[in-house]
């Protein structure tokens, strides 16, 4: 009798008698579809967003090797340093409350990602955060690598901070590699850029890949392991993904760490190099964000350091720490929502993350420009 009552009070009071389903997360080796009409999206905007995807292949070469020295022949001394790959063609998943509603291409082909790797790379830098290994991101460099890569007036004052954010102006040379070569000004010539006035670190946003690589190798001497094993054990293995992926450095870029040479990663592809991976396993990496950094019942990286991570940089509101966010210079014109961030890479590569509708996006080989119209089409489906 007790029972009968309160499932009454309880149907009167507007409380549902049966628990909230839990959120869905993809198995390991499997992911569920569902219509988009099952989710309450309109499934021939989403058709349309997918024939928009298929319409709008980058039009690079698909020998990237070719692709990469034709898109950075501006820079002196620019050569390939690690591996490449020849690319597949446009691929795309969008997934709605974790569930696929789409997909075009060939989802499981494993391809390379270019500058998406910085967020990979970021999320390195939050899990050494969350584990104390960084004691803040207000925290100088110099104090974490010892062998004189931030000695100097200039470089001692570079935090954490500007290293993800990329307004160190940090200079010098990294495997052989310049930091002024690196996406030079368009004015200017090599004595120019050699002798430019640096800016203070923290006012000034600057691209560029051998600051991000100085990241990468800086979390290198921090973790004391190689990064791709510290992505695989904390990230990949938790959010079941394949085993098809890679992340690869420099050919020639080997450390010595406690008497081992370990292999210093890239955080981009534009001299080779980079995370190669499928749309899938990168799906699974867009989701964990889409998610605020839990998956089941662990919280992978903490939503603290995504809050941090997708915050407007001083420098550049359009970026945070390695995640670009939809507001600032470079937001989309199509798209008014401001709470969306993503990653982007070389060729039409997005990890497009919409939290407020358990949305994600993740694209391969779209022409750069065309992403904010995609993702535009895909918000007329809510």
């Amino acid at each position: 009798m007790k029972i009968i009552i309160l499932g009454i009070a309880l149907l009167f009071s507007g409380f549902p008698l049966h628990a909230q389903t839990s959120p869905y997360f993809p198995e390991k080796g499997q992911w569920q579809s569902k219509s988009p009409s099952e989710v309450n999206l309109d499934q021939d905007t989403l058709q349309r967003a997918v024939e928009f995807a298929l319409n709008n292949e980058y039009s690079g070469a698909k020998d990237l090797r070719r692709a990469i020295l034709k898109g950075f022949e501006r820079e002196p001394f620019h050569e390939i340093l690690g591996p490449t790959k020849k690319r597949g063609g446009p691929a795309g998943l969008i997934v709605k409350d974790g569930f696929i509603v789409a997909k075009w291409g060939d989802p499981e082909r494993v391809d390379m990602t270019f500058s998406v790797t910085k967020s990979y790379l970021s999320t390195i830098a939050g899990l050494a955060y969350d584990k104390g290994l960084i004691d803040d991101v207000n925290s100088k460099l110099d104090n974490y690598v010892w062998d004189g890569s931030f000695a100097g007036a200039h470089n001692s004052q570079i935090e954490w901070q500007h290293l993800l954010n990329q307004s160190s102006d940090w200079s010098g040379e990294l495997f052989s590699i310049k930091d002024w070569a690196d996406r030079p000004p368009r004015e200017g010539g090599l004595d120019d850029w050699q002798r430019r006035v640096l800016n203070p670190p923290g006012t000034a946003m600057e691209y560029n890949d051998v600051r991000v690589n100085l990241l990468a190798y800086s979390l290198l001497h921090t973790w004391r392991t190689p990064l791709p094993q510290v992505l695989k054990k904390h990230v990949m293995d938790p959010i079941g993904a394949s085993t098809t992926w890679r992340w690869f450095g420099y050919d020639h870029a080997w450390v010595n760490i406690d008497g081992i040479k370990m292999q210093s990663v890239t955080g981009g592809g534009h001299s080779g190099g980079g995370v190669f991976v499928s749309t899938l396993d990168q799906a699974r990496f867009g989701l964990l964000f889409t998610r605020d950094g839990k998956w089941e019942n662990q919280q992978v990286i903490s939503s603290k350091w995504i809050d941090m991570a997708t915050e407007s940089s001083p420098a550049h509101q359009s970026y945070g720490y390695m995640w670009w966010i939809n507001k600032g210079p470079r937001k989309w014109s199509e798209v008014d929502d401001e709470s969306i961030f993503y990653a982007a890479g070389f060729g039409g590569n997005f990890v497009v993350v919409d939290q407020k509708n358990d949305l994600l996006i993740v694209t391969r080989w779209l022409e750069p420009n065309k992403i904010g119209q995609l993702v535009s089409i895909v918000k007329e489906a809510l």
